[in-house]
């Protein structure tokens, strides 16, 4: 590198430091990354809906929670409201036929029909506001599917699918679609095996991260999707899982 080139750099990176001080000194906060932006988060009254809907809260959102009883869904407004959070509510049973366009409450219904349904409402809304992002939940039982809970794992397994034929559809819109798919997380769902010691150590122990996962782990993935710094992201899922095996 020639020696103007070195002074180039280093004046470059001597107002760099000099800008960086400047913002220090004036107290410049950057702005919360999801300002502006309203989350629709389902099932999120408790387990790992309710950590997404407060992270997102907190990284500046706006969120709607939605929960299949009204009683849960007051709640955990109150509870985040308390938090000094921008939340609300509202209540959706996405396995009701009067909710989504009469859906036969099954496994596969719920967990891929619905999923389908729901973009399909909210995409008209979120092109009106110039784009957004769509975070689907599948599981782990997607890549390897759970002992004793086939259709389950293969509901997750078309999540994944779902996601992929979603994202090329949707981003002439500007809007991005990506998956979540957690693991082993400490949620009244997963309660039977986290609670029985001997299963809890077996799974932990084939972890790369030795311990089960918490809904916080899964919270901040979901809030960097939906945010400027997954802009060049889509179509792709996320495995938080401690280092299960994630590959079909």
């Amino acid at each position: 590198m020639s020696r103007l080139s070195w002074h180039r750099l280093l004046s470059i990176s001597s107002c760099a430091v000099r800008s960086c001080r400047m913002q220090s000194v004036r107290g410049v906060q950057t702005p919360p990354k999801l300002q502006g932006k309203v989350a629709l988060v389902t099932a999120s009254t408790n387990g790992i809906g309710l950590a997404i809907a407060r992270r997102l809260a907190q990284d500046g959102a706006r969120v709607l929670l939605s929960s299949r009883r009204q009683q849960n869904v007051d709640h955990a407004v109150q509870k985040l409201k308390g938090e000094g959070l921008d939340v609300d509510g509202t209540v959706c049973h996405v396995g009701k036929s009067e909710d989504r366009e009469r859906l036969v409450n099954t496994i596969l219904d719920i967990n891929v029909k619905a999923a389908f349904l729901l973009v399909k409402l909210v995409v008209p809304k979120m092109q009106e506001r110039g784009g957004g992002s769509i975070v689907i939940v599948s599981s782990l039982a997607g890549f390897t599917p759970f002992p004793a809970l086939g259709p389950y794992s293969v509901s997750k397994t078309a999540l994944l699918g779902l996601t992929k034929a979603l994202a090329p559809e949707l981003t002439q819109l500007n809007i991005r679609v990506n998956c979540l798919a957690p693991g082993l997380i400490r949620t009244k769902f997963s309660s039977a095996l986290w609670k029985n010691e001997s299963v809890l150590e077996q799974l932990t122990t084939s972890l790369g991260i030795s311990r089960i996962g918490e809904p916080e782990d899964c919270a901040g993935a979901v809030s960097f999707l939906c945010s400027p710094d997954a802009a060049y992201i889509t179509g792709e899922t996320v495995v938080v899982s401690g280092g299960g095996h994630s590959r079909l």
